[in-house]
């Protein structure tokens, strides 16, 4: 089974092509953010605590969201409910996230890098906001999560990762983007 990073800022569309890729091709999409907001969900003391830091646009500890993917995996992998692999999605954040996935759960064959810009990101999140009504998808948090993201270390991992990383240009519309996407899954399926 083939294991995707999906990476790139908030709103630059990694959620969108992720449910385009899972019809296409069968892998089983991981979004780090949508674990997070179903152990919120479920109103335990730790759920408190996630939903506290996230209505902050802070980032959750690199340990508590490893375990959230590795257990999904896990479970996944268990029941079959999937051929062709995963998509994380929204991790790592970091180079030392990265690492620990490595280490702790498997190997990444591909990362692909969504590259938008942050105007591109901000006026995508407050039309999702409008839309999904996000706890964590206000004015205030969405430019907190921007300048998080523009601070954060993704370059070192494009740097560390250099030979398993494709940017994509994801400032366009969804099908121009989605195009791209295309030759890259099928590069690492080996499909024409």
């Amino acid at each position: 089974m083939k294991i995707v990073w999906i990476i790139g800022g908030p709103g630059c569309g990694k959620g969108t092509q992720c449910k385009r890729i899972i019809e296409k091709y069968g892998f089983y999409h991981i979004s780090s953010g949508d674990l997070l907001r179903e152990e919120v969900a479920r109103g335990s003391p730790q759920g408190t605590f996630l939903q506290e830091t996230m209505s902050k646009g802070l980032f959750v500890s690199t340990d508590i969201v490893l375990d959230l993917i590795k257990e999904r995996m896990q479970k996944v992998k268990q029941e079959k409910m999937t051929n062709t692999g995963f998509l994380i999605d929204g991790y790592p954040r970091e180079l030392g996230q990265g690492l620990l996935f490595e280490k702790n759960v498997c190997p990444v064959d591909l990362i692909i890098f969504f590259d938008a810009s942050s105007e591109i990101l901000e006026k995508r999140l407050l039309g999702r906001a409008e839309v999904l009504k996000r706890a964590d998808d206000n004015q205030e948090t969405i430019k907190n999560r921007i300048k998080l993201f523009n601070m954060n270390r993704h370059a070192e991992i494009i740097e560390h990762y250099k030979d398993k990383v494709v940017k994509i240009d994801a400032n366009g519309n969804e099908d121009e983007i989605f195009d791209e996407v295309v030759k890259v899954i099928n590069t690492l399926l080996n499909e024409s």
